[in-house]
């Protein structure tokens, strides 16, 4: 860290431009031909881990920690309160089978989880419904956010993926 003109302790940047296309386009007012959501649908996404007949579970792209999924409705559907009764349900099953797969595979003793609504609550993807399941370890918050400033995935994506598909609980 560093400690900025105005005396406050600010973070060093991390150069991530694969992030540049996500931040630009459109703001995060995605459609159904631009949504990440819609086209992880359509099968144009090697992170989906599992899918259920109103929602699936995909590996976040932007981890906070190393399994960060996210369970998000196959309709392109903005908030919590539009869900079907059916979507809801496939929601909650797959963020608990989500929870049981994580802990298998990772011995994660916590999560965080939960859902960013609208813009203005933090939604990256504001207009398609998804929820955070964000597993947590004792210390998970080691030095290097605290001192170094960045955060440590230690897995590739694609073999977090592998794991969680061979040992997905049902």
């Amino acid at each position: 860290m560093e400690i900025g003109g105005n005396g406050i302790e600010q973070w060093e940047r991390i150069w991530t431009p694969h992030r540049k296309e996500y931040l630009t386009a459109m703001a995060g007012q995605f459609d159904d031909d631009t949504c990440p959501f819609c086209r992880a649908i359509a099968g144009d996404d090697d992170l989906v881990v599992v899918r259920s007949d109103h929602a699936y579970v995909v590996l976040n792209k932007y981890p906070y920690n190393s399994g960060h999924l996210l369970v998000c409705t196959n309709r392109h559907v903005a908030t919590y309160d539009l869900l079907t009764e059916q979507e809801a349900l496939d929601v909650q099953h797959l963020t608990q089978q989500a929870m049981r797969s994580l802990t298998a595979v990772s011995r994660c003793t916590g999560f965080n989880i939960g859902m960013n609504q609208g813009r203005v609550a933090g939604a990256g993807v504001q207009n398609h419904f998804h929820q955070h399941v964000v597993p947590r370890w004792a210390n998970d918050s080691n030095f290097m956010p605290i001192i170094g400033g960045a955060k440590v995935v230690s897995e590739l994506l694609e073999q977090t993926r592998d794991l969680l598909v061979e040992n997905w609980s049902h």
